[in-house]
């Protein structure tokens, strides 16, 4: 992509995200999304693809030198934060775009990349995704090397998009706090999208935390209800129409034909609640999705609506230092204990960068 011919210095509508929405929404920091299709572990070149995006999100970084600057650690976004410019991070959405390698996730890691989602939406050769069917009953012993591998890289484990079983074994086996970055509260919206209530207890012990999905689709109870079939549909879709472009236009028809109740920003202040009741105010944030989505609640339409959040949870009598926490100082400390484990574990065994040892099956 061409940031001449797409220009986020300027207004861009057909988007959730430029560079003066970005400003208005006080947006202080933001991990942007190497995502990488999961059909790409069925046509191949899945690392190819994520190199491609982190690429893409350095071009961006380097192109807008003013706003954007990258930022690898906790101390990084402080620092950027106050010089009033925004501090960028990577985050490779699927487990699949390292085919299998531990040594790819380490140049990913190298690259600046700074958490890796487990799975996307398919369940791939390590771990068992929230929306297709398991074959592993969570993570594979491989899976579990990786998240090891992560733990002493200094990068998250993200369990968004993985299953209850795959949450449980990655909470189990990492020695670091671990994230969810876009996924919501089970008891308040039952899409398997979503976090259950005893996983977030696992998180609180774990010291994790969840960032609050805006998806109408995974935090408005009837909304939930009716996407449950998306991730099958799109599957079957994929099969039936290997042309990208005609796929594209078969979803877009398909959602036209099943509009989704939006809700409102009071929506997604429920299941920061919810989070809030089961886990406590140390573990929980934000992690919006947009531009990853099609609907969003009222008040929550694009990044300029951050603003709207903080009202509400005012309004509900959250404190300022509770609300900062939710906004960000939550994920600031999830991240420096992570950075902690790393640093420990290569004090405490410099051999190990050379590499995990194989794991026994």
């Amino acid at each position: 992509g061409s940031f001449d011919t797409f220009d986020i210095a300027k207004p861009q509508p057909d988007v959730h995200t430029d560079i003066p929405r970005l400003r208005q929404g006080g947006v202080g920091a933001q991990f942007w999304s190497a995502f990488v299709p999961p059909e790409k572990t069925r046509s191949g070149g899945a690392t190819r693809h994520a190199l491609e995006q982190i690429d893409l999100i350095h071009r961006m970084v380097r192109r807008y030198p003013e706003h954007f600057e990258l930022a690898r650690t906790a101390d990084d976004i402080e620092r950027i934060h106050k010089a009033e410019r925004i501090a960028c991070l990577i985050g490779v959405e699927g487990g699949h775009a390292i085919e299998n390698s531990l040594g790819v996730l380490r140049m990913f890691h190298a690259l600046g990349v700074r958490y890796l989602t487990l799975t996307h939406a398919d369940t791939h050769d390590w771990a068992d995704a929230a929306t297709d069917e398991p074959k592993h009953g969570g993570l594979s012993a491989f899976g579990g090397q990786a998240v090891r591998e992560m733990n002493r890289l200094g990068m998250l484990v993200d369990i968004s998009h993985v299953s209850a079983e795959t949450m449980k074994d990655a909470l189990r086996v990492s020695r670091a706090p671990l994230i969810a970055s876009h996924s919501s509260a089970y008891a308040v919206a039952a899409h398997p999208r979503n976090v259950p209530d005893d996983v977030l207890r696992l998180i609180r012990d774990n010291g994790g935390v969840v960032m609050v999905n805006f998806f109408s689709g995974f935090v408005e109870p009837e909304a939930a209800r009716q996407s449950l079939d998306m991730f099958t549909m799109r599957r079957e879709l994929e099969q039936k129409y290997p042309d990208e472009n005609e796929r594209r236009e078969a979803l877009r028809k398909w959602r036209d034909e099943h509009p989704l109740p939006r809700g409102t920003v009071r929506t997604v202040v429920d299941h920061i609640d919810q989070i809030v009741k089961v886990a406590g105010i140390d573990h929980v944030g934000l992690g919006s999705d947009f531009d990853g989505v099609q609907v969003l609640p009222e008040q929550l339409e694009d990044v300029s609506c951050y603003p709207y959040i903080t009202q509400e949870l005012l309004n509900r009598g959250y404190s300022e230092r509770d609300i900062r926490k939710v906004l960000g100082h939550n994920l600031l400390r999830v991240l420096r204990a992570a950075e902690n484990v790393a640093r420990t574990w290569e004090e405490s065994d410099p051999a190990a960068s050379a590499g995990p040892r194989p794991a026994k099956e």
